[in-house]
């Protein structure tokens, strides 16, 4: 661990509760140290900082930092589903479905080819109320989402620098590269939370307006209705690691800026400028490095066999972007001075 991780200056020394050790010192122990009781942090912070005590380096408690990481993300897990912003986003991404599905029992869907590759799906949805989930994430995963994951991911780290709780949470001796990991899991699982929860709203519409059934493919083969509900599984998991990418890429604009807004921001207008790039046809050269353009992959699901080789190469770019963005992140964070 850095020599900055474990800097405190005297007001965090002051806020921080110090845990006594409970073992006898000897070589590869560490001290035990928690920011639970730090003043001015609130109960938040409090509570992920003393997830974080008695973490020690050296391999005689590599299980304990295990278990003390596992209680952070719980911990951090919580507060993102708490917050009033994320279950109003959550419940916005839920009632689209909804919506969308009573317009098109109203006054019906556009003809195949309307609306470009997504009019096929669209047109399906009168004959079988399954084909609402896939129509529902094409039309989600372009802003939608993508806007609801920024706001938790561009706010991981920002928003603690911003609020002055990083620098307490730096306090034990947990590492910045664990603190870091912690909330990249959490904005995944936001990102999988809210995928689900579109794909089980649209299911629900669409089985209750819709008829439903064996499903015919875009490729004309017929499949039971079993089968197409296992298959929905499959776009929920392609379009949750496409969100995950997403949130490497806001992770590391969060570790930038101590304003979280700004990450936020930057986030969305990246993926607007990628979408206005993607529909130029004089650039269309660059739209294989886009991670936008793999969003909507997932309707390989739909033809039989499974367009398993035009997925695999999207979750390439989603684990490229990853790596990259996630590399990035790691590097500024790790450097950072967060007692200032």
């Amino acid at each position: 661990m850095s020599t900055a991780d474990a800097a405190v200056d005297p007001a965090v020394g002051t806020a921080a509760g110090a845990v006594p050790e409970t073992a006898e010192a000897g070589p590869g122990a560490g001290t035990g140290t928690g920011a639970g009781t730090g003043a001015g942090t609130g109960p938040a912070a409090g509570t992920r900082a003393g997830a974080l005590a008695g973490i020690t380096e050296g391999p005689a408690r590599r299980p304990g930092a295990v278990r003390a990481w596992s209680r952070l993300l719980v911990s951090e897990t919580g507060l993102i589903f708490r917050r009033p912003r994320n279950i109003a986003m959550l419940a916005v991404l839920a009632l689209v479905p909804v919506l969308l599905g009573a317009a098109l029992r109203l006054f019906g869907g556009p003809d195949e080819g309307e609306a470009g590759g997504g009019g096929a799906i669209f047109a399906q949805i009168a004959g079988n109320g399954l084909f609402l989930t896939f129509a529902a994430l094409a039309l989600l995963v372009q802003l939608m989402l993508p806007v609801a994951v920024a706001v938790v991911a561009g706010d991981g780290i920002a928003g603690e620098a911003g609020g002055g709780t990083l620098r307490y949470l730096l306090t034990a001796p947990a590492g910045r590269t664990r603190l870091l990991t912690v909330k990249y899991a959490g904005a995944v699982l936001f990102s999988l939370a809210a995928v689900a929860l579109v794909a089980l709203s649209a299911l629900l519409t669409g089985l209750a307006l819709f008829p439903a059934g064996p499903i015919t493919l875009l490729s004309g083969t017929t499949i039971p209705f079993a089968e197409g509900v296992l298959r929905i599984g499959v776009v929920v998991l392609y379009a949750t690691a496409g969100m995950a990418a997403l949130a490497a890429v806001s992770l590391a604009l969060s570790t930038l800026t101590e304003v979280a807004v700004g990450a936020i921001a930057a986030t969305v207008v990246l993926v607007i400028a990628a979408q206005v790039v993607s529909a130029i046809p004089q650039l269309s050269g660059l739209q294989p490095y886009l991670l936008t353009h793999w969003w909507s992959g997932f309707d390989g699901v739909l033809r039989d066999p499974v367009a398993t080789a035009e997925m695999g190469q999207g979750l390439l770019v989603f684990a490229a972007y990853t790596a990259i963005f996630g590399s990035v992140a790691w590097a500024r964070f790790t450097g950072r001075d967060v007692t200032a």
